[in-house]
């Protein structure tokens, strides 16, 4: 089959897909989006957002339509690196048998990752940009595809720890969450109050999520469009260089991997609404979530209220 073809496919089981999770989640349907765009350009996503707005129930109801393996860990103060990627243990030959963690899954739901320490959070680094573990000494190959999503509570910061700049950059996209409308709220309601339990379709298979991948990155993209990212994220860095409003607000600026992410993203974009090539357009329309993690405000913008959104719309 044509690439072509393939992309003709993936917009038509990309829309039954969007059905299929509405099904269960009513409204945030820019939060799916993101994460759809995610998974497809083979990323991970921070969702952020405060309790109750069923970020753990988007995360599995997505899984399931993917037909994608899943799993949760609660993140807290007390969870271990062995908790996650797993320990070896002595079996009853007095041998050492490496029992597997949590993070051997397609979908990894890591809930509320910054309540827990620093040690264990990096302990899904390697995991995250290798797709791969080291125990003891052995490597270990994860299962594919492998996406981790993360959830983070903007609002309770006491004992918590925030993630350092370099592990927020493994994340494609930074999502948030917004409370939902009243008429959607209203609809929330009718639904989670019944017996009526509404049963998801798994519409793709591991395999096809990594052939959409792949084609993806065959996808081609004009030298402009590269050039528009590579300069929207430039623009992003202080120097004597950049505009005003980067000078007097921003500390750090987006690093490579936010223009390649920014390409990576724009192509699915483009795939996902029927368009065989990706055009500044598209690049615009992803980079909220792939910038508003990586600009660093300063105390002068935290002070005078700007946020990031409207750093990176500024500099449109």
């Amino acid at each position: 089959m044509s690439d072509v073809a393939l992309v003709e496919k993936l917009v038509e089981k990309h829309g039954r897909l969007r059905k299929e999770v509405a099904k269960v989640i009513v409204g945030q349907q820019n939060v799916v989006d993101q994460t759809l765009l995610s998974i497809f350009s083979g990323g991970h996503s921070l969702l952020v957002g405060v309790p109750g707005l069923a970020k753990t129930l988007m995360v599995n109801t997505i899984a399931r339509a993917l037909g994608l393996d899943f799993k949760r860990i609660q993140f807290t103060p007390d969870l271990m690196p062995s908790d996650i990627l797993g320990a070896e243990i002595l079996d009853e030959n007095r041998k050492f048998k490496f029992i597997k963690g949590p993070i051997f899954t397609n979908i990894l739901l890591a809930d509320e990752i910054n309540r827990t320490p620093p040690k264990t959070q990096a302990a899904l680094l390697e995991a995250m940009q290798e797709r791969a573990v080291t125990v003891a000494g052995h490597h270990y190959k994860l299962n594919q595809p492998y996406f981790v999503l993360a959830t983070q509570n903007p609002i309770e910061q006491e004992g918590t720890y925030p993630l350092p700049e370099a592990q927020l950059d493994r994340f494609m996209f930074a999502i948030h969450l917004d409370y939902p409308s009243f008429a959607e709220e209203v609809d929330v309601v009718k639904s989670t109050t019944t017996d009526n339990i509404q049963e998801v379709d798994a519409l793709f298979s591991a395999e096809e999520i990594s052939d959409i991948q792949h084609l993806i990155r065959r996808i081609p993209v004009p030298d402009n469009v590269i050039e528009y990212a590579v300069k929207l994220v430039g623009k992003t860095r202080p120097s004597s260089e950049a505009p005003e409003l980067i000078q007097n607000y921003v500390d750090w600026g987006a690093g490579p991997r936010a223009s390649q992410n920014l390409i990576l993203a724009a192509k699915t974009h483009a795939a996902v609404n029927g368009k065989f090539s990706p055009d500044i357009e598209d690049v615009q329309a992803v980079s909220f979530g792939i910038l508003r993690h990586r600009i660093i405000k300063n105390y002068k913008a935290e002070a005078e209220g700007i946020t990031e959104e409207e750093i990176i719309r500024k500099l449109f």
